[in-house]
């Protein structure tokens, strides 16, 4: 995945030579009356190295490979696990292997370049603007982390300048902090484990797939030399040598886009740039355009990126006051609104390698628990990087993670997997279901009660984030939580979204209250470029009207300068008032929601706003009628009234359709006030004398009243075919509510059906891998127990039969057609045993395991094995029967047996002392003639019987048992055991004892050989 390929350290050190412009600057070679010690923090990295268990030979090889003769712009902070109650010397030991000044940190230090700090015993130590701080450790010895503390102290401070080592030691200390560091864009270098006295550090290191060189010791340095002399050329305050060339850049887009299918023209530019910056600077590339080539031929390459790219810092319960908001607030009250048996959806959203997936299990579980419901909770971790989630997936973390997670969790929720790390627990594993997924373009989950996005957006720019946040305001139920990073916030989307905690950024989402439309997928994602050519105008009027109707209206007046408007559509009615329009309109009698123009017009603007109007839409221009008589509050005014079509101007630079719908049309109405007076505003002509007055104002009368006639009548036709379009119009208007509720339920459902395909196809990728894993567990388990040889069976509760191997059939006459049937049915092809089923039934009620050995018919021996059958949850569910042939160990150990007694027979029978052979169980397996002379015993009452039941005398002694029972286990002699026994007749016997094992070896088999010493007349 990255580079780890070996450095050849004298090409680093000509190239550092020939490049004087570049590499001297960074290296600082000390010329005159250069100070290096005068640079400020900010102009020279810090390089972290940490060490455990032979470390000290590892930093010796590390400084050996410095150049000679040249001072580094640059610190080393050695952190090394050190004993904590005794004194270091380290400082000495590193001073011999250098020439640069090394301290022991004290408190505060300001830390200079070309120097060498290292950590003194018992203290942890932090990196803050360029001073390292001391302070006590919190974990208990054995479970501090001093290197992982550090390193992310110094990713947080550094950034990108950050570089990081990792020595040999064992353990997984400096992983955690390692990501942090390659996270921001800093350099990781890993020593070679095959170069390591200890390898466990290193190896858990680059288990995770992100380091960038595995070197050893002495190659590091000058890595790190080339490195720096080539990101000194883009310092991050200045990146517009690179950021000129954007069209390089998105040439590298479209490569990662063809390569794994996903866009990252849409992240922000200074993260996308740092991230190249630093490739660049791993294959010493100058430009970015040469990195463009290089990475066109070389396919390793584009996978390193692209891994970078998606590099994120993360952890169990990462930023504590977070989870403990969603502990103490947001659970609870997840809880109290959900039904009982309901299930509880949570979808983690750039869940990375897991872990913050499985502390929200952690959460939940534990919640659950305690509140005594038996919710089935369900988390669906989505992400990317298909290298992260098989890490999530598997849920093996190393043995660092108990520095994040408290001994109890850690002991409830994890097992130690064979010296590997700790692995999540069946238990919390089964909750999660982690799925490959892109948020940007798959579509999401739905019908979720808590989103948990938090660090991803801050990587993402503000077009795409502002389509996310409606997005999760879509997935999530009424009333549900949305938890964002603490540099993330929902933005402008507070209609949506309501803070239930500012400082952890947890938020809830608010109910739909205004009866808006349901938001749809197409407002999420873009349309595909090779879809619009095809957009219709009726696609174009749909976009104009997603534009806000005050931008819309504003931009519209401050186009023509008006200070009382009133945007209307073809119809009249009122989308946004500008202004105080109350001389010219007044509110309509009737119906509150009446807002229309024409009906709201004053007395004398109706006439010629309707004619106006009907003029504007019917020829799309614009119309203006002066100086008309407006009656106001008892009194006249002229107003100049203007009106202009707005959605021409929308469209001036797009094809319009010949005949567009006109109820898509926009208006603006435009009222200005005529500063000519009323009365003096006379049309007709003075007449000369009064019989012409008369007579004009009797025309005019006429005229009137013929007028008031015309309007009058032409007044009841307009109403009655007003009336007669209002009744089919409501009639369309229903039908047309009825089609588009039944759109919105088609929508609706097709978008639920996308993201149940979309859970339905995570959890299918889900079993398909456990599936895997299950047939390979299967044919391992197969193999295991056809190659050992061993017959087993498995039975339940009830005593029927589960499955077998074929070695049993040697033993108990079983065939496939017998699964399922009780054990006591089949017939076995054992001699003299016939409690199989009920040393089985006995072991399952006290599960106290039984081991009997057994003949078959057939002259096989067999070990047979009854032991309770467990579950991974330690639950009993029946027994296992095991058969294990030792028919060849039986037959080895009867010869031995018989080859030994007559050899013991031959040397005992020779000694005129009385001599004894006992057996393992302390039986008599031989005794010479001067024993049984000496004791007065018959052999046919003697051999086979044990030693302490020997007829006339009194062989039964505690100490002399316990000693022969020692004999049998450890030791091999014991001399001059002195015992007094009483025979029959009440006489008193003292005897001297010494004995040793004979044989040995088979099992238990073990033979005794005893000498016997009268000692009585010693005694007496």
């Amino acid at each position: 995945m990255f580079s780890k390929s070996k450095i050849d350290v004298e090409p680093i050190k000509a190239s550092v030579a020939d490049n004087k412009g570049q590499a001297l600057a960074m290296i600082g070679k000390i010329e005159g009356g250069h100070n290096p010690e005068c640079i400020s923090p900010a102009d020279f990295p810090i390089v972290g190295v940490g060490a455990s268990a032979g470390g000290l030979a590892a930093f010796e090889a590390f400084f050996a490979g410095m150049p000679a003769g040249e001072y580094l712009n640059m610190a080393f902070v050695l952190i090394q696990h050190l004993a904590p109650d005794h004194t270091s010397i380290l400082v000495e030991l590193v001073q011999r292997y250098t020439s640069m000044k090394v301290y022991q940190v004290e408190d505060g230090m300001v830390v200079k370049p070309n120097s060498v700090y290292i950590i003194p015993p018992n203290k942890d130590m932090t990196f803050f603007d360029g001073e390292l701080l001391l302070q006590e450790p919190i974990a208990a010895r054995g479970l501090r982390m001093p290197i992982d503390f550090f390193f992310r102290s110094l990713a947080n401070d550094q950034h990108e300048r950050a570089i990081c080592v990792i020595l040999s030691g064992t353990g997984s200390d400096g992983t955690l902090g390692m990501r942090s560091i390659k996270a921001e864009g800093g350099l990781v270098i890993i020593q070679s484990p095959e170069s390591a006295g200890f390898d466990g550090m290193p190896n858990n290191a680059i288990s995770t797939g992100i380091v960038d060189y595995v070197l050893s010791p002495m190659e590091m340095i000058p890595a790190i030399i080339k490195y720096v002399s080539q990101i000194s050329i883009y310092p991050s305050s200045n990146r517009s040598g690179i950021s000129k060339s954007e069209n390089t850049l998105k040439k590298i887009f479209v490569l990662l886009r063809n390569q794994f299918g996903h866009d990252f023209s849409q992240y922000k530019l200074n993260t996308i740039m740092r991230r190249v910056e630093r490739r660049m600077a791993l294959h010493q590339i100058g430009t970015i355009e040469a990195y463009l080539k290089y990475l066109q031929g070389k396919n390793k390459e584009a996978d390193a990126l692209f891994g970078d790219m998606l590099i994120g810092v993360t952890g169990f319960f990462r930023d504590p006051h977070v989870f403990t908001a969603l502990e103490e607030e947001v659970i609870p009250k997840l809880l109290k609104k959900i039904p009982t048996q309901h299930n509880i959806r949570v979808w983690s959203v750039g869940c990375s390698t897991g872990e913050e997936a499985y502390s929200l299990a952690i959460l939940l579980s534990e919640a659950n628990k305690a509140c005594n419901h038996n919710y089935k909770i369900q988390i669906f971790a989505s992400d990317i990087d298909k290298r992260a989630i098989a890490i999530a997936r598997a849920g093996l973390y190393s043995f660092s993670i108990a520095a994040d997670l408290t001994p109890e969790r850690l002991d409830q929720y994890f097992a130690v997997e064979n010296g590997l790390g700790y692995r999540v627990k069946k238990s919390i594993r089964d909750m999660i279901l982690f799925s490959e997924q892109d948020v940007i373009r798959d579509p999401p989950f739905s019908k979720l009660d808590l989103i948990s996005c938090r660090n991803l957006l801050i990587y993402f720019g503000p077009q795409l984030q502002k389509k996310l946040i409606p997005l999760f305001h879509y997935a999530l139920n009424q009333d549900g939580f949305l938890i964002l990073g603490t540099s993330e916030t929902i933005g402008d989307f507070s209609n949506l979204f309501s803070a239930l905690d500012r400082k952890s950024k947890v938020y809830q989402a608010k109910a739909n209250l205004l009866g808006r439309d349901r938001i749809s997928f197409g407002d999420f994602y873009p349309i595909r470029t090779s879809l619009e050519k095809s957009v219709s105008v009726y696609d174009k009027q749909v976009a104009v009207k997603n534009i806000g109707v005050k931008e819309l209206a504003e931009k519209a007046i401050l186009q023509y300068v008006a200070k009382t408007a009133v945007l209307v559509n073809s119809k009249g009615d009122i989308l946004y008032f500008h202004g105080r329009t109350g001389e010219y309109l007044e509110p309509f009698p009737g119906k509150a929601d009446v807002n229309n123009i024409i009906k709201m017009a004053r007395e004398g603007l109706r006439r010629e706003l309707t004619i106006s109007l009907h003029k504007a839409m019917i020829n799309n221009v614009s119309t203006q009628y002066p100086n008309i008589r407006v009656k106001t509050n008892g009194s006249y005014s002229l107003v100049n009234l203007s009106i202009y079509p707005v959605m021409e101007d929308l469209y001036a630079n797009e094809p319009m359709a010949e005949d567009p719908e006109p109820k898509s049309r926009l208006f603006l109405v435009v009222f200005e006030h005529s500063y000519l007076e009323p009365e003096k505003f006379v049309v007709s002509q003075v007449p000369q004398n009064d019989q012409d007055l008369k007579t004009r104002i009797m025309n005019l009368e006429k005229d009137l009243t013929a007028k008031e006639a015309y309007i009058q009548s032409t007044n009841q036709a307009i109403a009655t075919a007003n009336e007669e379009l209002q009744s089919s119009n409501e009639e369309m208007q229903s039908i047309n509510e009825e089609l588009q509720s039944t759109n919105e339920e088609l929508e609706t459902s097709k978008e639920e059906l996308q993201s149940i395909n979309e859970e339905l196809t995570t959890v299918n990728t889900e079993l398909q891998i456990k599936n895997s894993e299950l047939i390979k567990n299967n044919n391992d388990m197969k193999n295991l127990l056809s190659g050992t040889g061993i017959g087993t069976v498995f039975v339940d509760f009830g005593l029927n039969i589960l499955r077998f191997t074929p070695s049993i059939t040697k033993v108990i006459n079983l065939i496939n057609g017998d699964i399922g049937r009780p054990i006591s049915h089949i017939s076995s092809n054992l001699v003299g045993y016939t409690e199989l089923v009920s040393d089985t039934q006995e072991v399952i009620d006290t599960l106290i395991p039984k081991e009997i050995e057994v003949e078959a018919v057939n002259g096989q021996y067999f070990n047979m094995n009854i032991r309770p059958y467990r579950t991974l949850e330690n639950v009993i569910e029946g027994a296992v029967i095991t058969f294990a042939d030792v028919t060849q160990r039986k037959k080895i150990e009867k010869a031995f047996i018989e080859s030994n007694a007559q050899m013991a027979e031959a040397i005992v029978s020779t000694v005129r002392q009385p001599l004894i052979v006992l057996d393992d169980k302390l039986r008599v397996a031989y005794a010479n003639r001067s024993f049984y002379s000496a004791f007065l015993l018959d052999p046919t009452a003697t051999i086979g019987k044990p030693l302490y039941e020997l007829d006339d005398y009194q062989w039964e002694s505690p100490e002399l048992r316990r000693i022969l029972e020692d004999v049998l286990q450890k030791n091999s002699v014991f001399n001059d055991y002195e015992i007094t026994q009483e025979d029959h007749c009440g006489g008193k016997r003292a005897m001297r004892i010494s004995g040793r094992r004979l044989f040995g070896g088979f099992n238990q088999l073990e033979l005794i050989l005893l000498a016997i010493e009268d000692i009585t007349p010693a005694r007496v």
